[in-house]
């Protein structure tokens, strides 16, 4: 399975990032792309550092099995149920970033107001872009399971942890004040119903 995963993992790459910069630079005439504080050791500094790792840990984790070096062989299925994970988080993060159209960013400009989205799969959880690259990348364990693949999702869940809670949280509060308090109080942050905030009330 490995070439399939392979190819799932770099066609995510090229819609998720290629594609979707190029509409919204179309659209927009703006890339969506926001330059992160490069500080050494700030939050948007390991933030970034954490993400790049993730994704060198998914690009590789395939590419390694394809020249043999993952000799864990999974149970019959197991692949196959991988591979349709890997796509159901593929097609989330798709969707996620079509509904948030004009709105669409990777980073945060903290003088910059956009909409706060909060219909469709936002409805459910507040992240579904990360939710989707997370179950993509779990996926993948069950495709590749290797010890590559498995370090993917461990730090990409590092990198979303401190890219939400410490950057974007932050300045969505600043940014929409009890709108964004309200919304995230009855709604996940990364899964339905967990990591809602507290409201404004209580």
């Amino acid at each position: 399975m490995a070439p399939a995963a392979l190819v799932l993992y770099l066609l995510g790459l090229v819609l998720a990032f290629g594609v979707r910069t190029l509409i919204a630079w179309r659209r927009t005439g703006d890339t969506g792309f926001r330059r992160p504080d490069t500080t050494a050791f700030s939050a948007p500094w390991w933030g970034g550092l954490l993400f790049t790792c993730a994704l060198v840990l998914g690009l590789t984790a395939p590419m390694a099995a394809l020249l043999g070096l993952s000799t864990t062989a999974p149970p019959p299925g197991v692949e196959s149920a991988g591979l349709a994970l890997m796509v159901l988080g593929l097609v989330l993060v798709l969707v996620a970033q079509a509904e948030m159209g004009t709105s669409w960013r990777i980073g945060v400009d903290e003088g910059e107001r956009t909409e706060l989205i909060t219909h469709g799969v936002f409805a459910l959880v507040r992240n579904p872009v990360f939710t989707g690259m997370g179950v993509l990348l779990l996926g993948q364990v069950l495709a590749v399971p290797s010890v590559l693949s498995a370090a993917a999702p461990a730090v990409f869940a590092a990198a979303v942890q401190v890219q939400v809670r410490i950057i974007e949280e932050p300045y969505l509060l600043r940014t929409h004040g009890v709108a964004y308090r309200s919304y995230a109080a009855r709604t996940g942050r990364f899964l339905p119903l967990m990591g809602r905030l507290r409201s404004a009330h209580g």
